[in-house]
This record gives C-alpha cells, sequence and structure tokens, in this order.
C-alpha cells in the first residue's frame, strides 16, 4: 500500500445487526471519519417502495460520499458504514439481476477489510428494514459475495459492549499488521 492510499474498512452485513451505531463507535473510538450510509438517508421519506432506479441512485450516491470522506480524511483509515456491494445484494433480491453499471462499479471498489455484523443481535424494528425472517438467507448471501470478491473479511459477534471489543481487537490486529497507527 501506497503511503498516501486511504484504508477503507467497511462495516457490511444483514439488516439489524448494529452496523451504522458500530461504524460510528469505531471511528469516535480510532479518531477517524466515517462514510455514512447514503440508503438511509435516500430512503427515508420516499414513502413508496425502491425502483431500480432508486438503487442505482443508491450506488452513485454512496460512492460520491466516500471520494467527499477520503478527500477531508486526516488520517489513513477510515470507516464505511456499508458500502456499494449492499445495492447488489438488494438488486439481486429484489429485482432479480445487477445493472452492469453496479457490477463494474463494485468490481472498481475496492476495501482493505470487511467487518462482517454476525446475525446475534436481537431484530430492532425500523421502518426502514424489510425481512426480519431472512436475515440467515443474507448472511449466507453476504459470505457468498464476499467471497467471490476474494474479500479480506472477519466476521463480528457478541452483545453489547462485547461486539465493539471484538470489532477493535480486528481492527487493531488489521492495522498493525498493515503498519497503521493505531
Amino acid at each position: 500500500m501506497g503511503a498516501n492510499k486511504i484504508i477503507k474498512i467497511a462495516i457490511v452485513g444483514p439488516e439489524s445487526t448494529g452496523k451504522s451505531s458500530l461504524t460510528k463507535q469505531l471511528a469516535d473510538y480510532f479518531e477517524t471519519l466515517l462514510v455514512p450510509e447514503f440508503a438511509r438517508e435516500y430512503c427515508k421519506d420516499l414513502h413508496r417502495n425502491y425502483t431500480l432506479e432508486d438503487e442505482i441512485n443508491i450506488f452513485h450516491g454512496q460512492i460520491a460520499s466516500e471520494k467527499r470522506i477520503i478527500k477531508s480524511a486526516k488520517k489513513d483509515f477510515i470507516f464505511c458504514d456499508t458500502m456499494v456491494l449492499t445495492v447488489k445484494i438488494w438488486c439481486d433480491h429484489l429485482f432479480g439481476s445487477t445493472p452492469k453499471e453496479v457490477l463494474k462499479g463494485i468490481a472498481e471498489q475496492s476495501y482493505d477489510l470487511y467487518l462482517l455484523m454476525d446475525i446475534d443481535l436481537p431484530w430492532q424494528e425500523d421502518e426502514l428494514r424489510d425481512f426480519p425472517t431472512l436475515r440467515e438467507h443474507f448472511m449466507e448471501i453476504w459470505h457468498q459475495e464476499l467471497q467471490a470478491l476474494s474479500a479480506n473479511y472477519k466476521i463480528v459477534s457478541g452483545t453489547g459492549d462485547q461486539r465493539l471489543l471484538n470489532a477493535k481487537d480486528i481492527v487493531q490486529q488489521f492495522l498493525r499488521e498493515n503498519s497503521k497507527s493505531v
């Protein structure tokens, strides 16, 4: 890795696994920036079923958010509350396939570490969450998609403070191995 390359750590996984909370906690703890989940902001006032065009808009919005945050980064790593692979997973599930521009964009994005959130937390109802009975299904999909990318990923399990401690340990080990200041 070059000296000026920003390491991107993506926090991913099925719905209601604590991604947004953990991303904020990690960014605060490591005193670095985070890229928020663009889809959450995009969908909060949608009040209709998503369309394929919405998914493409979310894809472009997530990439633009990452680029903007990277330009502001004072440290050599950031945390991303989800990433564009999420769009593929939703497109495949909701529409049966993923647009070529999204597939091309996924191939062009790179993340240095993925933290895959385990489904060991209880489901938390939220107006933007849709599939409480499909968490095991989506966990398996995440494994398959990350493996297809040959992604460096670790599963983060645990409830309460233990989940955060487990994630911190994984990140600290990764940063040490990649000689970034912890």
